[in-house]
């Protein structure tokens, strides 16, 4: 189960609204370093949640790196992200153990009980949705992380259960 990373992405579009001055330190650190491309997209998404277009812009800008060359390794790595993602992000794993024990019932109740499809953000960007190759915890299938907590032995109902109570606590 492979999400949708480049859905509606669109370089030409809009101008985000953030404070680009936080890549100056990054961009001194790696200016005119060779292979810098990849912690400079890292350093990008560590400051946002995700790389934004006038993030590309300014590292383009600064760096002298071509724009190409940014996009085509920020969309070749699953680890960049090119969206706002959700306070908290969802992964599900879908590894062979987890496929086996059941993983797609988990995926299916979440998006049912979020509102989203795999790869999306709920309206109010409390959550993300993600399903995963492997969370590398086969004993523990079917598995979910979220955040740096991983819940293991799940059922569908019982992954909802803990994600509004997230939401509960979150909202306190």
């Amino acid at each position: 189960m492979r999400i949708q990373r480049l859905a509606n992405f669109d370089l030409n579009g809009a101008t985000d609204e953030l404070d680009l001055s936080l890549l100056d330190p990054l961009i001194g650190k790696y200016r005119g370093k060779k292979g810098a491309l990849i912690p400079l997209l890292q350093g990008a998404q560590n400051l946002y949640g995700y790389i934004s277009k006038a993030a590309f812009e300014k590292l383009t800008r600064e760096t002298g790196i071509p724009l190409s060359d940014m996009f085509g390794v920020a969309t070749f790595y699953a680890q960049f992200r090119l969206h706002p993602v959700g306070r908290y992000i969802i992964k599900v794993c879908h590894g062979t153990a987890c496929h086996v024990q059941n993983a797609v019932e988990i995926t299916e109740a979440l998006e049912e009980a979020l509102k989203v499809k795999d790869g999306e953000t709920t309206a109010d960007r409390f959550f993300t949705l993600e399903s995963v190759a492997c969370l590398g915890c086969c004993s523990l299938a079917p598995v979910m992380m979220i955040s740096d907590q991983t819940y293991g032995k799940l059922t569908g109902n019982e992954a909802v259960k803990i994600v509004k109570n997230i939401r509960l606590e979150g909202s306190n």
